[in-house]
């Protein structure tokens, strides 16, 4: 049997090659974090990991060590989990591809009609009765084969997992502003943004059969729904507000429980569809009051008579850079409609912005101001080229 002195230095040998493989290994991480940066692709994926795992404890002569080798694994993928979260969102590090540099060919083979076939799988988040099921079937139709989700990334999954066509996802209210969780997946899945529809929104109090206001204690909703109707609340302070999914979900809940002292927030087809009784009409403060859908999809398409364009761009973290960028809007005589701002994960005072701006990507002078501002930017995506959409009364459906 070796001496102690022989096997450390038996150790030292085998850890100086571990070394160089573990460098090896790192840089390959590097190499898939660039990846995953530019196809905004999310870092973690647990079926990837699990099957690292598997694939490396088969490999092992002695099975004995399965449980060292699964631990060994999982200590080295968080490791690279973190240098990957480090170096995701350093993006002024990463080299550029241009997105536009085939922008003719891209532009051809987008082109497209209004999205109207009723034979195709559609999601929406919350239940029948939503405003989003109703902003679905204004655009898509009676005929379209829905499916519903709890949460808004359930829908972006479902769509990156091929499971639907398309998603549609409130993303701007005229009365509260924008909804930053459904902008910062749009990123993160690297999905496109196909087209969008207006509604007209109209919010409601209601109970069950028979209830007063002063027999209400809660009152569920979403935390929009809430928000637009803040003036009316104020007038009744004794009831707590719980803030739940979504305004038909609470309604269905409100239903469910068969309890006078419970209340919800939601529309008339909600109400009409839980059987539910409509106790104060009209609560939003708002009577303008909208809300903006977009419908998502995989790839990019461009409505023929678009002229809507939505990108997202990071700047250089440097004095001027966005002014730099802005300025390019007024030299172009770009219209620009609305502009977001949302955190860059890692990243401290550091931004993505959403843009929305007037124009069609088929034009030349907008294909040149659009690839002008790309130049300026240190990421830059074309989410979509969309036809604007006016509001819609969704009380014409029986809402």
């Amino acid at each position: 049997m070796k001496d102690l002195e022989a096997l450390r230095q038996e150790i030292d040998s085998i850890d100086k090659e571990m070394v160089s493989l573990f460098e090896k290994r790192m840089k390959a991480v590097l190499d898939v974090a660039r990846y995953k940066t530019k196809n905004s692709i999310p870092i973690l994926n647990a079926k990837r990991e699990k099957q690292v795992i598997e694939k490396n404890i088969g490999n092992l002569n002695n099975k004995e060590f399965s449980g060292a080798t699964e631990d060994f694994f999982k200590a080295i993928m968080s490791i690279s989990r973190n240098l990957e979260s480090n170096k995701m969102f350093d993006i002024n590090e990463i080299k550029k591809e241009s997105s536009l540099e085939n922008l003719d060919y891209i532009i051809k083979e987008s082109i497209r009609s209004e999205v109207r076939d009723s034979n195709i799988n559609v999601g929406f988040q919350g239940v029948a009765g939503s405003f989003s099921e109703e902003a679905l079937l204004n655009y898509f139709g009676d005929e379209v084969k829905t499916h519903s989700f709890n949460q808004f990334e359930e829908v972006f999954k479902a769509l990156k997992d091929g499971k639907i066509k398309y998603g549609i996802l409130p993303v701007e209210n005229s009365s509260t502003g924008s909804i930053s969780e459904v902008y910062d997946l749009l990123r993160k899945y690297g999905l496109y943004m196909v087209a969008e529809k207006c509604i007209k929104i109209s919010q409601h109090l209601v109970g069950i059969k028979g209830t007063r206001s002063e027999d209400i204690k809660e009152v569920y909703s979403h935390p929009q729904a809430f928000q637009q109707s803040s003036i009316f609340f104020k007038d009744y302070p004794q009831w707590k507000l719980i803030p739940y999914y979504n305004t038909a979900i609470s309604a269905k809940m409100v239903a469910d429980t068969k309890s006078k002292s419970i209340a919800a927030v939601a529309s008339e087809k909600a109400a009409k569809l839980y059987d539910l009784d409509i106790i104060k009409r009209d609560i939003n403060y708002n009577n303008s009051n909208y809300t903006r859908f977009i419908i998502i999809g995989k790839e990019l398409e461009i409505e023929r008579g678009a002229d809507k364009i939505s990108i997202v761009i990071s700047v250089p973290h440097k004095p001027g850079s966005l002014y730099g960028i802005l300025r390019g809007f007024s030299e172009n005589n770009l219209n620009m409609l609305t502009i977001q701002s949302r955190p860059m994960e890692g990243k401290n005072w550091e931004y993505f912005f959403y843009i929305d701006f007037q124009g069609n990507i088929t034009e030349d002078f907008i294909k040149d101001a659009v690839k002008g501002i790309e130049q300026k930017s240190s990421y830059f995506k074309l989410l979509g080229n969309y036809k604007t959409n006016t509001w819609i009364d969704s009380t014409r459906r029986g809402e």
